[in-house]
């Protein structure tokens, strides 16, 4: 019962693909296609964006405008006296939560689009990697076959004789285009014409070239059993000088591999210890953008998961010839960078929205214009429970005017120290401590000298 159920669904599905020509590649390549767009496209319309590779202006610790400055110092005050009138630490206010159902930017889309993007490439770059697989396998199978031939042919068969009594035989992965040969032979068909159905069905380049040798051999005649024998042998040191080839060439997938991780760990020490560093400067780069302003965490997740991409291309070119094969590199690659991504790179800017800021002590200082204050300021960074936070860096900045230290990392108990040197101006100046969105603000104010 089970062999003819699955008699007649061979049946049913060889009569689909020759009649609608269904092609293998219209579902591992496709499909996917479609679908990963459908993904995208449902992403962009339901507001799904890319990150802003600038960071907001407060968070870069560059100076504001002097009349911004001087606005914002002046707002700081007065929210500090009423604070105080009202009994009201002013070291504990902070920014108002979000209300429930107050919508919040969604800038996952290129999250978004590795996933589309990995569901696009990883089922044609599977069904790539089985069908080589296989081909190796029917390649090695025809050798054998050949070599059979000859060996009937030996005996006195002729050609198309020895082809009908092999199909008769198991010969693994070639069973059945030989049984389909045999089966057209009996039904009157050509050996040319039989074995060159064998060869579109294999879809070999190689086996293709073998089988046009053997149609001239046994059309020219002479000794075909010897020249069949040479050209299974030959064949068979065609496919064993392939393997030692990519053998020989997985050293550089390795490489490639490496210099992948390299990529990642580089771009994790950048993003944790030297540009935290140079962003406090704020220097001025071309177009007026300040190093400050520039979201180098996403723009090194970008550059990491491109060159994932190209790289495992350029695997599957350099190593097989084609680059399809590379897709599967590809594939691995990008998983195994966002992976490390998420892990390394990105926590910097996600763990930074977790903590919070506060001032310990230094507030409400006089002093006068362009001296140090005569207490320094000192900030605390906690996380959501309370707990100090070592290592981590703080941005600060002054106004109006003045000169503090752009960027400071924190010490074993979560604390920043800094001198500001206040402007000449005499009025109130605001000192700011930031990470991620938690900000913290210390009064200091020239007094009048004379």
């Amino acid at each position: 019962m089970s062999s003819n159920f699955r008699m007649m669904m061979e049946r049913y599905l060889q009569l689909i693909r020759l009649r609608y020509d269904v092609r293998r590649g219209y579902f591992t390549a496709a499909l996917p296609l479609v679908i990963a767009l459908l993904i995208l496209f449902s992403a962009v319309m339901t507001g799904h964006t890319f990150p802003s590779q600038q960071l907001d202006s407060s968070f870069s610790g560059g100076s504001l405008s002097e009349e911004d400055a001087k606005k914002a110092a002046y707002q700081a005050l007065v929210a500090q006296m009423e604070a105080e009138e009202a009994g009201i630490d002013p070291a504990t206010l902070e920014e108002r939560p979000a209300e429930e159902g107050e919508e919040t930017a969604r800038d996952n889309l290129d999250h978004i689009l590795v996933y589309a993007l990995l569901i696009g490439i990883i089922p044609y770059s599977i069904d790539s990697f089985f069908q080589k697989k296989n081909q190796m396998k029917k390649e090695v199978a025809f050798s054998e076959f050949l070599f059979k031939m000859s060996e009937l042919m030996r005996g006195g068969i002729d050609p198309v004789k020895a082809v009908i009594d092999l199909a008769k035989t198991d010969l693994g992965s070639m069973n059945s285009p030989i049984k389909s040969a045999a089966s057209k032979m009996v039904l009157g068909y050509s050996f040319s014409d039989a074995m060159g159905g064998v060869a579109e069905e294999m879809n070999s380049n190689l086996i293709s070239k073998y089988i046009n040798v053997v149609v001239q051999a046994a059309y020219t005649g002479g000794n075909v059993a010897d020249l069949l024998q040479r050209t299974s042998e030959d064949m068979r040191a065609v496919i064993a000088i392939e393997r030692e080839k990519e053998s020989n060439l997985k050293q550089y997938v390795i490489i490639f591999y490496l210099a992948q991780g390299i990529v990642i760990m580089l771009s994790y020490l950048l993003s944790t210890s030297l540009l935290p560093m140079i962003q406090g400067v704020g220097a001025q780069m071309l177009g007026g953008v300040g190093l400050s302003d520039i979201n180098f965490q996403y723009g090194f997740f970008h550059m990491i998961l491109l060159n994932g991409l190209f790289g495992g291309l350029i695997i599957g070119q350099i190593s097989e010839g084609e680059l399809k094969h590379g897709l599967k590199h590809s594939a691995i690659l990008i998983i195994g960078s966002y992976i490390a991504c998420t892990i390394l790179i990105l926590p910097t800017l996600d763990a930074a929205s977790l903590y919070s800021v506060d001032l310990v002590s230094g507030d409400g200082q006089s002093g006068f214009g362009g001296l140090t204050l005569t207490e320094p300021l000192v900030f605390q960074v906690v996380d959501k429970d309370g707990n100090p936070v070592p290592d981590t860096f703080v941005y600060l900045s002054i106004a109006p005017s003045g000169m503090v230290s752009g960027v400071l990392e924190t010490d074993d108990g979560g604390n920043v120290s800094v001198s500001p040197v206040l402007g000449d101006s005499i009025g109130a100046y605001t000192i700011t401590a930031q990470i991620g969105d938690s900000t913290a603000v210390a009064m200091a104010s020239v007094i009048d000298g004379s």
